[in-house]
């Protein structure tokens, strides 16, 4: 597996040389005071390197660009910056001046799954609309020096929490994905605990609460090798020329092979389209399907410990919804939350997350009222649909908000 590292990082130099031709190639191409440019064939020509340039291009870690928003007609500037620093992530605060002085502070719990927490740019574009918001902006683990220790679920747990305390009591919660099952035993630790900055509310979207319902394909690969198999296969240490050099990792490149190869087909023509839209000249269109590719394609590490317990707890031991996750060798009590609202969100799409393995964590939460649970599917909504796009902002956003409403009040009584 090391060697395949080493052989990816050979390949990504040589594509990188390629892509940098390819572009050179594409812009003579199209170069109005050169011939090629008024034959037929020119366009053609440039229109498929500049594919292939996009398409071998390496990928950094992309920014949020997130410079303004609009409020009731008004633009209003949004102001990113860092509050906390810590080894494995940053916390990260957007606000406004808009924003009233009882703006709900909101968290957001991106997903430590191979992106970047770029990939929620629009959910955090339509959030901080109505309040202050925060996200993990978790760290590219080959990039993270060999001395700042070892980073497993546990950690992520402790993330939470010292997030939670930064940000101060009464602070929501929004968890996408892989995080609904760290952020809701985090809820479940503070509340056991009556910590004073447990969340007022806890969203899950897509989560894999307990993946025994509705399996997809993601859960079945899981589920279909031992341990030993992961360890032995996807595990790959990082080269020296990185300042993570020598960190066991499972590369972020493996990750997104594993995404495209499950839909193949679909991202062939996606880029194929965008090939005949370059030709046509609609370059709208053509950037659209850019500007989701260099994201998508933008890829980071993992650690080896933290991938092959969310593989074992999560996926094939179904740790939490048997009552046997254990943090910090203590087992986690989902009883004790208790007066955090959940939100459970799906997608009826979803072929990453099943339908009813988020809504799980409304009937674990058995000592939690009833009035503080509430469940929504999101109707022809897949997986990416549920935090982007304009279902996430027209459907799925109010609802989030309306929810926080709700508890806002109580919120600020804690606050007080």
């Amino acid at each position: 597996m090391d060697l395949l590292y080493n052989a990816y990082e050979l390949q990504r130099a040589m594509m990188s040389s390629a892509a940098a031709w390819a572009s050179v190639g594409a812009e003579l191409l199209t170069n109005p005071s050169l011939p090629f440019g008024y034959s037929g064939l020119g366009p053609v020509m440039a229109s498929a390197l500049d594919v292939f340039a996009h398409a071998a291009s390496p990928r950094g870690k992309p920014s949020f660009d997130i410079e303004t928003v609009t409020v009731d007609g008004k633009i209003q500037p949004v102001t990113e910056s860092i509050v906390l620093h810590k080894p494995f992530g940053n916390l990260l605060r957007f606000e406004h001046p808009g924003l009233g002085k009882d703006a709900p502070k909101l968290l957001i719990v991106a997903p430590m799954s191979g992106h970047y927490a770029t990939l929620l740019r629009g959910t955090v574009a339509r959030m901080v609309e109505s309040a202050e918001v925060y996200i993990t902006d978790w760290a590219d683990a080959k990039l993270v020096p060999m001395s700042a220790g070892r980073f497993d679920l546990d950690d992520y747990i402790d993330y939470v929490i010292s997030f939670l305390e930064h940000i101060g009591p009464g602070t929501h919660v929004l968890a996408v994905c892989q995080p609904s099952v760290p952020a809701y035993a985090a809820a479940a630790i503070m509340g056991a605990k009556e910590h004073p900055c447990r969340p007022a509310t806890l969203t899950m979207m897509g989560g894999p609460i307990d993946t025994r319902e509705a399996p997809t394909s993601v859960n079945d690969v899981a589920m279909q090798q031992p341990l030993s198999w992961f360890q032995q296969n996807v595990i790959a240490t990082v080269p020296a020329t990185y300042p993570g050099g020598g960190r066991r990792v499972y590369p972020g490149f493996l990750q997104l092979a594993g995404f495209m190869a499950m839909n193949l087909g679909s991202h062939m023509m996606s880029h194929y389209g965008m090939f005949k839209h370059m030709v046509a000249g609609d370059g709208d269109s053509a950037d659209a399907t850019k500007a989701f590719y260099d994201e998508y394609r933008a890829v980071c590490d993992m650690t080896s410990e933290f991938y092959l317990q969310t593989i074992e707890h999560v996926f094939q031991n179904h740790s939490l919804p048997k009552g046997e996750f254990v943090h910090r060798g203590e087992r986690i009590d989902l009883s004790g939350i208790r007066d955090t609202a959940l939100l459970a969100i799906e997608g009826e799409r979803d072929d990453i997350s099943g339908i009813g393995q988020t809504r799980a964590a409304l009937h674990l939460a058995s000592h939690l009222p009833e009035k503080r649970k509430k469940y929504y599917l999101a109707a022809e909504v897949g997986h990416y649909g549920i935090f982007n796009g304009s279902k996430w902002r027209t459907r799925i956003a109010p609802v989030l908000e309306d929810w926080i409403a709700q508890h806002q009040r109580k919120a600020l009584k804690v606050v007080a």
